[in-house]
């Protein structure tokens, strides 16, 4: 029933801004007055021959626009890319929160998502390893909601203040402007030998979730510790977290490297292909909550930043599912001019004194002034929020409400004093009544001093997969950098996070080994690993290399049985064009060898190869080769099978051939759900 209902509030936003929408197809061409205009070829000239006339106002409007087409990138998070959607709680949550959205199941709030990778600048490749941003805005009955957060639960530092110094080391070089969108670089590595609290979300960017497979597979952390607060006043603490549907998936970083080449769009492209093909991407709210007395209950400061809750330890409980099922019609009037800030809250929802979040209520505000060109950008369309709003605010630059009457201040008898408070039985915001005092002073509290016990946690917790793919991408990194004495500094802190991984590392770049031992702590959390994450072979692309002359009988039932699942496949040929099988079966090409790459592919099936057709043959070969090689699912019938006794493919895990047609499918099937096969050797 919770699928079935359709609610109005979930229209409301889309309807919103199909009021700005214009369409201007069988049109008169005017300018942006609404006067009809003749003539949009030629300036206008004194004589055919000579110099422009200042008076052409169609010109000037037209050149003065372009010319201020660009506003400002963002300076972190500038390559991104958004969707709209709803999202629906499970059950009300009035026990513990007064907002409105949380607390009606039958109700759909329209939301807007950004997803983002964080160092890059907007023309950036989207297969960086980075953390990436995942905002979402909630238009609320009460005011718009904003929760402003990452792929990864944690954060580099443990105060705003730090944040330039972060940013500026983990940019571009500013003497010669690189690399761009990478962190393998002196300043960024002299950055985190020398501020040591990053020592936790390092663990975390060279892991697999700093390359996702998808925006699709990539969970959401609200990272800062929050405040939940009901009707009568009573507060938790609070961690948002949101479940992707299909599971945390990665890509391999060799992978990650060639995508950056063949389609440094892949992300987008991804989500764009799957909402416009129906498979719209989900995700399930989450939530960890606390009693304010619980708060010194364990061995980690809550509010610190650098720290997550383990699952193990306080649950993440699901509360609801949000579904993005549109794509947006303008890039720039909504996913560049969206305005997030972690300040826009609703009533229910509060803060804590977690210092990084504290300086993040200031910093959002600040930005969108200067990016977006003054006050108002709450008035785009895309910021606006979905219920009215007065206050006594006015003019300033890109003002577009008209405000009626004499008085913009208050408090006033001209308008009988209005816009007045509202009460908070009336839905007034009111924050939360916390005792604060203490001396004024420039220090961080003892709790947080710890920035190792965590980092060792999230090792322990690996596969061993996953500890090999840290360990290169450690090397990868230090690789790049060119002080010695920056790379011993980061093998020296690392020996405080594992002396296995350290040691590792070491040997790779020439450094020495850690002196000392590590943190101790032998703690692990399951929920930390993807490799225990949801298995689902819906939406998974295949790539089906084939030439003519193959067996239609048994190959059209495999794809039938792909697609019935919710797999993709697509055919990949030498050519465009038709290939012709057996028993009448004609397949429509794709993509050729040319255009498309086994990088850009979940698994490849294998039909219809022939050792006399040498250029297929070879170009069949590597594709395979290739994907064998990143870990993913290959299936073949027929001729196909010759292909994989190269390197003695064919006996590996996740290699899927012979059988009948209906056991085949479904081996391949489940290869494929598995994602990667990590147990195959590699040579």
């Amino acid at each position: 029933m919770r699928d079935e209902h359709k609610g109005k509030e979930s229209n409301s936003k889309k309807e919103q801004l199909e009021s700005y929408t214009i369409n201007d197809q069988g049109k008169k061409l005017t300018t942006n007055q609404g006067l009809k205009v003749s003539e949009d070829e030629f300036s206008l000239k004194a004589g055919e021959r000579g110099p422009t006339l200042m008076e052409d106002f169609h010109f000037r409007e037209k050149m003065t626009h372009f010319d201020h087409e660009r506003i400002p990138e963002r300076i972190v998070h500038a390559r991104g890319f958004a969707a709209h959607g709803e999202f629906q709680v499970y059950d009300s949550m009035k026990k513990y929160t007064k907002a409105r959205f949380l607390q009606d199941p039958s109700k759909k709030t329209p939301v807007f998502v950004r997803f983002s990778t964080v160092a890059g600048s907007r023309g950036s490749g989207e297969l960086a390893r980075d953390a990436r941003g995942f905002s979402t805005k909630f238009y609320t009955e009460e005011g718009n909601y904003d929760l402003v957060g990452n792929n990864i639960p944690v954060f580099f530092i443990q105060d705003a203040i730090k944040f330039p110094d972060l940013v500026h080391a983990l940019k571009p070089e500013p003497h010669n402007e690189m690399p761009q969108a990478a962190s393998a670089h002196d300043t960024f590595w002299d950055f985190i030998a020398n501020n040591q609290e990053s020592a936790h979300m390092v663990m975390w960017a060279m892991s697999d979730r700093a390359i996702p497979r998808s925006f699709r597979m990539m969970e959401g952390f609200g990272v800062h510790t929050f405040r939940f607060v009901n009707e009568e006043g009573k507060a938790h603490f609070v961690k948002f977290h949101w479940k992707p549907v299909l599971g945390t998936h990665s890509v391999v970083w060799d992978e990650a490297q060639k995508i950056n080449g063949k389609d440094p769009d892949f992300h987008r492209r991804d989500l764009w292909e799957a909402i416009e093909n129906g498979d719209y991407p989900e995700y399930e709210l989450g939530v960890q909550i606390l009693a304010e007395d619980e708060e010194f209950n364990f061995d980690f400061d809550i509010l610190d930043p650098t720290k997550l809750w383990p699952e193990e330890e306080i649950p993440v409980k699901l509360i609801g599912k949000m579904t993005l099922n549109r794509n947006v019609d303008n890039v720039f009037a909504e996913t560049e001019q969206v305005a997030f800030h972690p300040g826009h809250v609703v009533p229910g929802i509060d803060f804590s004194n977690d210092p990084l979040l504290q300086g993040r209520l200031f910093s959002y505000t600040d930005t969108q002034l200067i990016r977006l060109g003054g006050p108002n950008f709450h008035e785009l369309p895309i910021n606006r929020p979905v219920c009215p709003f007065h206050n006594n605010q006015r003019d300033g630059y890109g003002r577009q409400t008209i405000n009626k009457g004499q008085v913009s201040y208050h408090k006033n008898s001209l308008a009988a004093n209005t816009p007045e408070p509202a009460s908070e039985k009336e839905g007034g915001f009111k924050h939360y009544q916390e005792k604060v005092e203490g001396h004024k002073v420039r220090r961080r509290s003892q709790s947080f001093e710890d920035h190792f016990s965590q980092a060792t946690l999230f090792w322990n917790s690996m596969s061993k997969a996953e500890k090999e793919h840290i360990m290169n991408a450690f090397s990868f990194e230090l690789g790049k950098v060119k002080s010695e004495s920056i790379k011993q500094q980061v093998v020296d802190m690392f020996g405080h996070v594992s002396t296995e991984l350290a040691t590792g590392f070491a040997e790779a770049i020439g450094a020495n080994p850690p002196q000392g031992k590590d943190s101790g702590v032998t703690k692990s959390s399951p929920a930390l690993s993807q490799e225990n994450t949801k298995r689902k072979p819906a939406t998974r692309k295949v790539a089906v290399v084939i030439s003519s002359g193959f067996n239609g009988t048994e190959v059209k039932p495999v794809l039938d049985a792909l697609k019935e699942v919710g797999i993709q496949p697509e055919i990949v040929s030498e050519k465009l064009g038709a290939v012709k099988g057996m028993d009448g079966v004609v397949l429509e090409v794709d993509h050729t060898f040319l255009t498309a790459d086994s990088v850009l592919f979940d698994a490849v099936y294998v039909v219809g190869t022939c050792k006399e057709n040498n250029a297929f043959y070879k170009q069949a070969t590597y594709f395979i080769q290739e994907a064998f090689s990143h870990y993913k699912p290959i299936g073949t019938t027929q001729e196909g099978k010759v292909l994989l006794n190269i390197d003695n493919i064919e006996n590996s895990p996740g290699v899927v051939y012979g059988g009948k047609i209906k056991e085949f499918a479904e081996r391949f099937i489940e290869a494929i759900s598995h994602h990667r096969h990590w147990e195959r050797k590699v040579v």
